[in-house]
């Protein structure tokens, strides 16, 4: 079984050269949870070849800004074994999609604030619709706790 295994799965070299990132990129997704690997039994590391489109998704995914813990978590009930497939990758774009919504319409309004800021010098902190929206700093008082960043 390990031979037929062995031959139609993939080194870790080979993985890095078909999917054009390094060897310590998927080593690194591998200790994040994101792709799975097997040692054979002279110590090798194996992937099955349908790690190439999990990586794929991977990168569109960063790209477009997602958070490998969010990645993850939409690949946990894909196995390791199995090509992503349309429907897959259509459940993953669709439960992005809200939270890529809400980022681009957070960078709109950052933008369009940004341009009021100009000449404030962020003395006026109370007023400052990108470091204390809607004054919401109010409700803590005064103080240098208005110099603390706001998620």
């Amino acid at each position: 079984m390990e031979s037929t295994l062995f031959k139609h799965s993939l080194s870790v070299g080979d993985v890095a050269r078909r999917s054009g990132i390094a060897v310590s990129t998927i080593h690194f997704y591998e200790a994040k949870g994101l792709i799975e690997g097997w040692r054979t039994a002279g110590n090798q590391r194996r992937y099955h070849r349908a790690v190439l489109r999990r990586i794929a998704i991977i990168r569109i995914a960063q790209r477009a800004g997602i958070q490998l813990s969010v990645i993850r978590d939409a690949m946990a009930d894909l196995p390791q074994d199995r090509v992503v497939s349309t429907a897959d990758w259509r459940r993953f774009s669709q439960s992005w999609r809200e939270m890529l919504q809400t980022r681009i319409n957070n960078l709109v309004m950052l933008r369009d604030q940004l341009t009021g800021c100009i000449g404030c010098g962020c003395l006026s902190l109370e007023d400052c619709p990108l470091r204390n929206p809607n004054d919401v700093l109010a409700d803590d008082g005064a103080g240098p706790r208005r110099l603390v960043s706001i998620e």
